[in-house]
């Protein structure tokens, strides 16, 4: 029998308790439409209705109240369960190699989750040189930024992503707004290492004999966005590392357009740390926070 996610029972559990989409997405520092997602996945998961409209508002139905209560019941013995084993599970030292953006703009800005779950591991977070290296002997695992090509290696694929125009509100009334595409290259391109972003970006809006080689070049993707930020031009981003900056406004998209990246966010490990409990527990952690981030809206 299919168990459903432990992120929709805790959103069920959460809004059985408060009654509202709103405290409970507050209590699960979710949006809204991300609680109300997890409610219908699990009403798909379980074939019957937990919510029925009242007035203007939602509520349990009386199957749903039912379940409901059970589910607590559930997530209570999970929760003793994780009390009770608390320092004798999973711990050692254990460290990350990880791309400086994917690093800096997601990766800290949740670390702290993982060392609540698991204080007994001491985590180290290493950058490389490179956003596809996976050579570092003092690293357990790697998040890497590639096409998946890493032999004799465990990869796993986090997310693939899509490259967008970003730039600061100020930018955008400075050059009096971005009416076509074309319009980007009135200010400064900001590139990362190479111009291959900005050229697959402007060949895809049709914009003819575009100067790609103008602009700024970067090494890494924490200067572009300083940059960008900063007003100093345009930049081309993904909505997973810039997700913070574009909710509090200090990036915005000026077009919907956007690329396909060829290349990917990976997990990559040896072979022989495959089976490694911190490598299992930080996979799991790291996939899930993935995961709750897509559910996300701005």
């Amino acid at each position: 029998m299919r168990i459903p996610s432990t992120q929709a029972l805790r959103a069920l559990d959460s809004f059985a308790r408060h009654g509202s989409v709103w405290r409970a997405a507050d209590e699960l520092h979710l949006t809204r439409s991300a609680v109300s997602h997890q409610l219908r996945l699990l009403e798909r998961d379980l074939g019957f209705d937990l919510l029925e409209r009242i007035g203007k508002g939602v509520a349990l139905t009386p199957r749903g109240q039912r379940y409901a209560a059970d589910v607590r019941k559930a997530l209570t013995v999970l929760g003793d369960a994780v009390a009770q084993n608390a320092g004798t599970g999973v711990g050692g030292s254990f460290a990350v190699s990880c791309t400086p953006g994917f690093a800096s703009l997601f990766l800290c800005t949740h670390i702290g989750e993982f060392r609540q779950m698991y204080p007994d591991v001491a985590l180290s977070i290493l950058t490389p040189r490179r956003l596809d290296d996976v050579s570092n002997p003092d690293a357990d695992a790697f998040i890497a930024f590639g096409v998946g090509n890493w032999p004799n290696r465990v990869v796993e694929l986090l997310c693939d992503i899509s490259f967008t125009p970003l730039c600061s509100p100020t930018l955008l009334n400075k050059v009096g707004g971005f009416s076509k595409p074309a319009d980007v290259l009135r200010a400064n391109l900001l590139h990362l290492g190479d111009t291959e972003d900005w050229a697959r970006w402007l060949a895809l809006a049709k914009v003819e004999n575009p100067d790609t080689e103008s602009g700024i070049f970067f090494s890494d993707m924490n200067l572009v966005f300083s940059a960008a930020i900063a007003g100093q031009g345009i930049a081309m981003g993904d909505e997973l590392t810039s997700r913070r900056a574009l909710s509090e406004g200090r990036l915005v998209k000026p077009f919907e357009t956007s690329i396909p990246s060829p290349r990917s966010y990976f997990l990559v490990s040896e072979h022989a740390k495959a089976g490694h409990p911190v490598l299992e527990a930080f996979g799991g952690w790291l996939r899930s926070k993935l995961s709750e981030n897509r559910l996300r809206t701005y």
